[in-house]
């Protein structure tokens, strides 16, 4: 039996966390975090693994304890830094972290589409939608995504605009200029689609989220994965062999 504690448990995800463990036989849930409690409560009920889908500042936090105490960290939350992420390879050493932009498989399964089209088109847009409660543009997804395929294809075709008539009409310049576009919008979840092109084609791959229960069984895949994989771990892709 894992023993689980969920940072920002009173939180949407972090609800549908305590659910997801609560029903699983192989899983304990031992500790529920919100914004005033003490991290203490994790080395005092023996958590094994903690997981946040919090905001930047409290995840820095969490990842941090959970390195010095030698619990295991799966963690939702994006916009880590590339120090940030040293560090957290530096810390875990006694125990390990699973660090995800997304953890629907479905989502995970379309950046992995997206990396092996890329070599294979000339130009490439992402677009990802959530709702309007998300304060960091563009996603973790879209900008993994954007990462994974300039590092499989490096050749991509100038952008011809030359004007905008309105500032950032044609969306953040990404990696290998990949562009980018967010938008924020009441009564979306999260969706993206990666839009490829070359002559006389295109290719778009599209996932949607209509439900925070999407996420639960690539929550649950970290949980009881994260102690096989030494150290710190980006992206759910490598626990399932992709």
């Amino acid at each position: 039996m894992i023993r689980v504690g969920v940072v920002g448990a009173a939180g949407k995800m972090g609800e549908e966390v305590c659910r997801a463990i609560n029903a699983d036989p192989g899983t304990e849930l031992v500790a529920r975090i919100d914004l005033d409690d003490s991290l203490e409560q994790l080395t005092g009920q023996r958590a094994d693994v903690v997981v946040d889908f919090t905001v930047l500042d409290v995840a820095r936090e969490t990842l941090h304890f959970a390195a010095a105490n030698g619990i295991h960290a799966v963690v939702g939350t994006t916009g880590f830094s590339d120090e940030d992420l040293e560090s957290f390879r530096a810390a875990f050493t006694s125990s390990n972290a699973l660090i995800a932009p997304n953890f629907a498989i479905g989502a995970v399964l379309m950046i992995r589409m997206a990396e092996l089209a890329a070599p294979h088109f000339e130009t490439a847009e992402i677009i990802e939608f959530h709702h309007n409660a998300k304060v960091d543009a563009p996603s973790g997804t879209a900008t993994h995504t954007a990462e994974r395929m300039a590092a499989a294809s490096g050749e991509w075709a100038d952008d011809p605009t030359t004007h905008e008539v309105y500032p950032g009409a044609r969306g953040g310049i990404g990696p290998a200029g990949i562009r980018v576009h967010g938008v924020r919008m009441v009564g979306a979840v999260a969706n993206q689609e990666v839009i490829l092109g070359t002559t006389g084609q295109t290719l778009t791959i599209r996932h949607d989220t209509v439900d925070r229960t999407s996420f639960m069984p690539g929550v649950l895949v970290g949980v009881k994965r994260v102690a096989e994989f030494p150290g710190v771990t980006i992206g759910l892709d490598t626990y399932l062999g992709l």
